[in-house]
């Protein structure tokens, strides 16, 4: 079983989480500049097995697309013809930043540390794909 990759695109870093084999444990990789994304997944596929990209969704509170879905558009449409082989699926990422900064504060980081938003970025990629993880679980076990 293949591991599931998680994307949290921004203009300026992406925030990139990944699952254990097992599809248990969400784990923040890494963040990135976005010029480094496709390198960096072709080098990462080079030695791990991914079944499946998971990418931030960003949503309004009224349910519509936010603003920044312009560029994430055009990456979109990258990523599946760069890797046509491995599907694509979007997830909500609504208040993922505010629960990573909330993480951050309950967890007695210092203020520096909080204010690193490559950090931020990775955990909302680890958040993202928390989720989804935990979406999977309720909808297998309500079926």
């Amino acid at each position: 079983m293949g591991r599931i990759l998680a994307i949290d695109y921004g203009k300026k870093r992406i925030g990139i989480a990944v699952t254990d084999t097992q599809r248990i444990i969400a784990n923040g990789l890494k963040t990135i500049g976005p010029h480094e994304v496709f390198p960096f997944l072709q080098q990462y596929l080079q030695t791990e097995k991914v079944d499946l990209f998971v990418v931030g969704h960003p949503k309004q509170m009224n349910n519509e697309e936010s603003e920044s879905m312009r560029y994430i558009k055009p990456f979109l449409t990258a990523l599946k013809k760069k890797f046509p082989d491995i599907p694509v699926e979007m997830y909500d990422e609504r208040f993922t930043s505010v629960l990573a900064h909330r993480a951050l504060l309950e967890g007695g980081a210092k203020k520096k540390t909080r204010q690193d938003k490559a950090l931020i970025d990775t955990m909302s990629a680890t958040i993202i794909l928390t989720s989804y993880l935990s979406s999977k679980q309720y909808t297998s076990n309500n079926q």
